[in-house]
C-alpha cells in the first residue's frame, strides 16, 4: 500500500490579514490592489482619511480615519501585518505640519499595532537615509550606516521614522518592524529628484560623481508585498539593478549639462530657499552630486527581482515631466521658463533671476 500524500496545505503558512495605511491613493492604493488580488492574503484592511476609488478597492475592507487617531488600534485588531504608508511627502506642505503628521502618525500606528496584537509592521522611508556622500560604497549594503543629515527635503522625517522603527521592538516585545528603503522613486510622484529632470539644463556640480538609480512605484509595491508576506527578512533596500553615470543620463535624456562650482551651486540654492523662492533646500543638491546606490541584495536573495530597468524608468520619468518647467526646484510658468531657457546656462540655475525680480515686484505691490 502506498503511503498517503503529505498534507501540503497544512504545511503552508496561514494566509495573513494585512492592513495598509494610506491606502486611498499613491503607493498605498497600488499595494492594496495587489494584496486584494493575491491568493496568499486572507483579507486586506484599508485605512485612510477617505475611501480609495481605484480598480481593486472593493476587494478591501475600508476604515476611514486619520492614522493619528488612537481609535486605529481597534481597526487593526485581527491584522497580522500592518504596512504603514500614510506619509505626507508633498513638497508644498508646511514643513512643521508635515513633520507632525509623519512622526505622530508613525508613533500612533506602531503603538496601536502592538496593542492590537499585530506581529509585524512594515514602514517605508527612502534610500536617501543612507546619505549622499562622496565616500559611499557603490552599491551600499542594507546594513550600511545611515549617514544622512536633516538638510534635504523630508529626510529629517524619514530619519525619525527610522529611529522609531529601531525603538519599537524594544518598547513592544514581540513586534517585528521592517523598513523598506526605495531608491529615487518614479511613477506619479513629485520630488526634488523628479523635478531635477524638469530643468532646461541638468545641473552638475564640478568635481562631483553622480550615480543615478531609480525605483518604479510598481516595483516598490511589489517589494512591499514581499515584506508584508514575510518572504524577506531585515530592512530592505529596493531599486532597479545597477545605476547610470551622469554621462549616460545626459545621453538618454538629450538634456545638456550646466556645470557650476560647488560654492556657487550650494550658495545660490541656500539663498533661494531662505528667501522662500524655492521649495528645495541646498541639502537636496547632495543627492544629485554623490552616489547613494543600493544593492537590494536581501530582496534578491529572497527571489525578488525588479521588473523595470533604470533606462525604462528614466524614459517614463521624461514622459511624465514633459511640458513642465522647473528652475532650482521651483515650477515656472511658460513665460518664466522661456526667459530662463533663453538666458543661458548660469541663468538657467538662477532663472531665478527672472523669478526673483517677479517675486520682489509682487511683494512691492502688496506694500
Amino acid at each position: 500500500m502506498s503511503s498517503p500524500e503529505p498534507n501540503v496545505r497544512a504545511a503552508r503558512k496561514p494566509s495573513p490579514v494585512v492592513a495598509v495605511t494610506g491606502a486611498g491613493d499613491g503607493i498605498g492604493a497600488l499595494l492594496t490592489a495587489r494584496l486584494a488580488a493575491s491568493s496568499e492574503v486572507k483579507q486586506v484592511l484599508a485605512i485612510d482619511e477617505r475611501r480609495g476609488d481605484f480598480d481593486g478597492a472593493d476587494g478591501a475592507t475600508w476604515h476611514v480615519l486619520d492614522v493619528r487617531d488612537p481609535a486605529i488600534a481597534e481597526k487593526l485588531r485581527g491584522a497580522d501585518v500592518v504596512v504603514h504608508l500614510a506619509l505626507d511627502l508633498d513638497l508644498e506642505s508646511d514643513p512643521a505640519a508635515r513633520t507632525a503628521y509623519n512622526v505622530r502618525g508613525t508613533q500612533t500606528v506602531l503603538t496601536a499595532a502592538a496593542a492590537a496584537g499585530v506581529h509585524r509592521v512594515v514602514l517605508c522611508t527612502s534610500a536617501m537615509v543612507y546619505g549622499a556622500l562622496p565616500d559611499n560604497a557603490v552599491p551600499l549594503a542594507e546594513d550600511a550606516e545611515l549617514r544622512a543629515t536633516e538638510e534635504a527635503t523630508g529626510v529629517g522625517d524619514l530619519l525619525e521614522i527610522e529611529r522609531l522603527a529601531r525603538r519599537a521592538p524594544k518598547a513592544h516585545p514581540g513586534l517585528n518592524v521592517t523598513v523598506v528603503r526605495p531608491a529615487a522613486l518614479v511613477g506619479g510622484v513629485d520630488t526634488p529628484l523628479t523635478r531635477y529632470f524638469e530643468s532646461p539644463r541638468l545641473l552638475v556640480v564640478k568635481g562631483s560623481r553622480p550615480c543615478w538609480q531609480f525605483c518604479h512605484v510598481d516595483d516598490l509595491a511589489s517589494a512591499l508585498e514581499f515584506a508584508a508576506l514575510e518572504k524577506a527578512e531585515g530592512d530592505l533596500a529596493v531599486g532597479c539593478d545597477g545605476w547610470l553615470e551622469q554621462e549616460e543620463v545626459e545621453e538618454l535624456t538629450g538634456i545638456r549639462r550646466m556645470e557650476l562650482p560647488s560654492a556657487v551651486a550650494l550658495g545660490t540654492a541656500s539663498r533661494l530657499h531662505r528667501l522662500g523662492l524655492t521649495p528645495s533646500p541646498a541639502g537636496d543638491l547632495a543627492y544629485t552630486m554623490h552616489p547613494w546606490v543600493v544593492s537590494g541584495s536581501r530582496l534578491h536573495d529572497a527571489g525578488w527581482r525588479p521588473q523595470w530597468t533604470n533606462e525604462e524608468v528614466l524614459a517614463e520619468l521624461l514622459a511624465e515631466v514633459s511640458g513642465r518647467h522647473t528652475v532650482a526646484g521651483r515650477r515656472l510658468g511658460r513665460k518664466d521658463a522661456t526667459a530662463a531657457g533663453a538666458a543661458g546656462a548660469t541663468v538657467a540655475l538662477l532663472g531665478t533671476a527672472a523669478v526673483v525680480r517677479k517675486v520682489r515686484k509682487a511683494r512691492r505691490g502688496r506694500i
